[in-house]
């Protein structure tokens, strides 16, 4: 036993010392494909469709149908109800995916005015006298952090309950 105790320690001190690298290599090459610095989503011009497919779609999927199964709720044909009830509209916003996101806030009025046509996710769920999101709501309302978001969303079902909206979101309650 004391033989191997010795035989560690040995092999400890005769290891050479390895650092990990800190400071980048001022000398060191891109990886092909990143030689020069990404553009931000913000700066990229995409179009709306674009923007859904890279902030939106990972979770809501593509066509909008989320997944019950990781606890993301249905958009198509249901989004707009959230329009329907006080506190929704700014929710919408507040949403941390949409709040967080890389969009500057006029993109994401723009987001959020495609996903409430009539032809786009909210379809007939989007409110007969709907108001455009503006980039002066969206920057107003984007700087306050949702702190509950599974409450906040919960009641605001309960208000389109209680007006009668049928909840469809593909969500189990």
């Amino acid at each position: 036993m004391r033989r191997l105790l010795v035989l560690g320690l040995v092999c400890l001190m005769t290891t050479p010392l390895v650092h990990a690298r800190a400071i980048p290599n001022p000398n060191q090459r891109h990886a092909p494909g990143n030689e020069s610095p990404q553009t931000p989503i913000s700066d990229a011009g995409y179009g709306v469709g674009v923007n859904y497919q890279l902030q939106c779609a990972g979770c809501h999927l593509g066509d909008g149908t989320g997944s019950a199964a990781n606890d993301v709720p249905r958009m198509k044909g249901f989004v707009g109800n959230f329009l329907k009830v006080p506190g929704g509209r700014e929710f919408l916003v507040r949403v941390p995916g949409m709040s967080q996101s890389a969009l500057n806030n006029a993109q994401l009025a723009d987001l959020l005015n495609w996903l409430m046509r009539e032809d786009g996710m909210a379809g007939a769920s989007m409110p007969a006298h709907y108001q455009p999101y503006t980039a002066e709501e969206v920057t107003t309302l984007r700087a306050q952090t949702m702190l509950n978001l599974p409450g906040t969303r919960s009641e605001l079902i309960k208000a389109m309950r209680a007006q009668g909206i049928a909840i469809d979101d593909g969500m189990n309650y």
